[in-house]
C-alpha cells in the first residue's frame, strides 16, 4: 500500500488531493498544524499528521513510513497575506519539505508550483513551460516565491532527489473553503457580476489537477514541470458562462483599461499607504487587463490531463457550497 503525504491538506486543492489519493487506493496522511480548521476535509478518509512545513521536526515525524510526498502548502492568496510570511512558506517551507523527503528516503515528490512562476504572456498567447518569469518581483511578488521555490526544487533535484514539479492555473471546483476562486461563484450567485475586464484567465477543475497530481507521481518526469491548465477564456465568456450557470443575467458592461489601471493605483494607496483590508489587490485588478493564458498540451500527453469545461466546474462547485451551507 502506497503512502502519500499531503502537506497544506486542509487548504482548498490539498483537501481535493485527500481526497483524490483515497480514492485512487493509496493511504492519504494529511498534514496540518493544530490549529488549522479542518472543514475542507470533512467526510474524507486520511491519517492525520500534526506539523508544520516551518518545523523541520514535525515535517521528519509526518514523513515516516512515506512513499511519496505532495507538496501543496503555500500562501496563495497572495492579495491577504503578509509578504514575508507568504516568501517563509513558499520558499523555506518548500526546503524544509524537500529536506525531510530526502532524509526520510521518500520515492518520489510532486511539488505544486504555480504558473504564476512563468511570468506574463504576451496579450493573446499562451506560454509554454520553458517559459522564464518576466516580471520585476515587485511587480507580482507572489510568482516570484514560486520561482525561487522552484530553484530550491533545481537543487534537490541536482543532489538525486526524484521531484516533479507541476504549475496549475487558476484551480475550480468544491471544498474552497477560503474562498479563492469560489468567492467569484458566491458573489456571482448573491448579486451577479455585471460588468467585465478586457483581459482573460486560465482555469481548470481542481479534480483534473488532483489527477494530474497522482500521475505526476507515478509518471512525470523527475526535474520537469508540467502546466495544469484548463480552458483559456476571455473574462466576458467566463462570467457569462458563470451566469448562465447560476440563473443570473450575463456581464453587459466592459470596463476600460485605463479605468482599471486607475482602480488598481487606487487600491496599492489604500492598502499600502491607508492600511485598509480589501478583499482585492492592485496587482489582482492591473492583471484582469491581460491574457493569462497557458498551454498545457505536454501535461495531456505525458500525464493524461484532462480538461472539463468550466460550465461543469463551476455547478460542482456551486452545488458543493449549497451542501454545505
Amino acid at each position: 500500500m502506497t503512502t502519500a503525504l499531503i502537506t497544506g491538506a486542509s487548504g482548498f486543492v490539498g483537501a481535493n488531493l485527500v481526497e483524490a489519493v483515497a480514492a485512487y487506493g493509496w493511504t492519504a496522511r494529511a498534514l496540518h498544524r493544530k490549529t488549522s480548521s479542518l472543514k475542507a476535509l470533512t467526510g474524507l478518509q486520511y491519517q492525520s499528521a500534526l506539523g508544520d512545513i516551518l518545523d523541520p521536526a514535525s515535517l521528519q515525524a509526518a514523513m515516516q513510513g512515506v512513499d511519496v510526498v505532495f507538496h501543496v502548502a503555500a500562501v496563495a492568496d497572495y492579495w491577504r497575506a503578509a509578504k514575508d510570511k507568504m516568501m517563509a512558506a513558499n520558499v523555506d517551507g518548500t526546503r524544509n519539505v524537500l529536506k525531510a523527503a530526502q532524509a526520510s528516503g521518500v520515492r518520489r515528490v510532486v511539488f505544486t508550483s504555480s504558473v504564476a512562476a512563468l511570468g506574463q504572456p504576451a496579450f493573446g498567447q499562451a506560454l509554454a513551460e520553458n517559459a522564464q518569469f518576466n516580471l520585476h518581483p515587485d511587480q507580482f511578488l507572489y510568482g516570484y516565491s514560486k520561482v525561487l521555490a522552484e530553484q530550491v526544487v533545481a537543487e534537490f533535484v541536482a543532489q538525486g532527489l526524484a521531484v516533479v514539479t507541476v504549475n496549475p492555473a487558476v484551480v475550480t471546483g468544491p471544498r474552497d473553503v477560503n474562498l479563492g476562486s469560489g468567492a467569484l461563484v458566491l458573489q456571482m450567485r448573491k448579486t451577479g457580476v455585471p460588468i467585465y475586464p478586457r483581459g482573460g484567465v486560465c482555469v481548470i477543475d481542481v479534480a483534473d489537477v488532483c489527477a494530474a497530481h497522482i500521475a505526476a507521481a507515478e509518471r512525470g518526469r523527475v526535474g520537469e514541470r508540467y502546466i495544469l491548465g484548463g480552458e483559456n477564456l476571455w473574462y466576458r465568456d467566463l462570467l457569462t458562462t458563470l451566469a448562465r450557470v447560476l440563473g443570473r443575467n450575463p456581464p453587459t458592461v466592459p470596463v476600460p483599461a485605463p479605468l482599471m489601471s486607475g482602480l488598481a493605483a487606487a487600491v496599492d494607496v489604500a492598502r499600502d499607504w491607508l492600511k485598509l483590508s480589501l478583499p482585492v489587490s492592485g496587482d489582482q485588478l492591473r492583471y484582469t487587463n491581460q491574457t493569462f493564458w497557458f498551454d498545457s498540451s505536454k501535461a495531456q500527453r505525458e500525464l493524461g490531463l484532462t480538461i472539463r469545461p468550466y460550465a461543469e466546474s463551476a455547478k460542482r462547485t456551486l452545488d458543493w457550497y449549497e451542501t454545505n451551507g
